[in-house]
């Protein structure tokens, strides 16, 4: 299988529009149009009955002390751990795209329903849930796609890994939550018969751009 965007090229940076917040000069962040990227796939092997699509980033912090913080950064040393994305499930074995904008635009404060999603496709739970989950005007279930918003301060480029999983069954089954460890989990025993992938760059961070 190959995994192609017409929105960025493997192993380049993502473009503002599919991200969550875009910099801002007077205060770091703002907000971005929160697009889902344009994916496209060729090659499935026969027997395919549906797909999985997986974004994750393994590049952010495994702790916040320093995330976001004036006068500080993150250092490119410390320890990273794994930030989902995007889950999107039980995507028809005749699809070969999805459109630029098809399944988010714009930023959802609580999150976007589900985990019914557009074309009667299955979403799952992002991990901006918990990452908001202090914040009164921001917390709840983050269904779908939600894009890039590495801290203003990282001093690394952060890695968007987007991968489409063919699967030899119609459905995923998913034990517990619809999150991205259990989704892992799931596809880790699920019989997947080709995978691929395609990577993205990310920074807020004017001093470290994604080249």
């Amino acid at each position: 299988m190959q995994l192609t965007s017409h929105s960025f090229k493997d192993g380049q940076a993502i473009p503002g529009e599919f991200a969550f917040a875009v910099p801002d000069a007077a205060s770091h962040v703002a907000l971005s149009s929160n697009r889902n990227p344009h994916l496209a796939w060729v090659g499935a092997p026969e027997g395919t009955q549906s797909f999985v699509v997986v974004c994750h980033d393994p590049d952010v912090p495994s702790r916040g002390d320093d995330v976001n913080q004036e006068g500080r950064e993150v250092p490119a040393t410390l320890p990273r751990v794994d930030f989902f994305h995007w889950l999107l499930l039980d995507i028809p074995a005749g699809t070969t795209q999805i459109a630029a904008g098809a399944q988010s635009s714009a930023v959802t404060p609580r999150g976007k329903s589900g985990p019914a999603a557009p074309g009667g496709l299955r979403h799952g739970i992002n991990d901006y849930t918990g990452w908001f989950a202090g914040d009164e005007q921001m917390k709840g279930d983050y269904y779908g796609y939600d894009g890039p918003c590495p801290p203003w301060n990282d001093t690394l480029v952060h890695h968007y890994v987007f991968t489409v999983y063919a699967l030899a069954a119609p459905t995923l089954v998913v034990q517990g939550p619809l999150n991205g460890a259990n989704v892992r989990a799931a596809l880790a025993s699920a019989p997947v018969l080709a995978q691929a992938s395609l990577t993205g760059l990310y920074s807020l961070n004017p001093a470290v751009p994604a080249v």
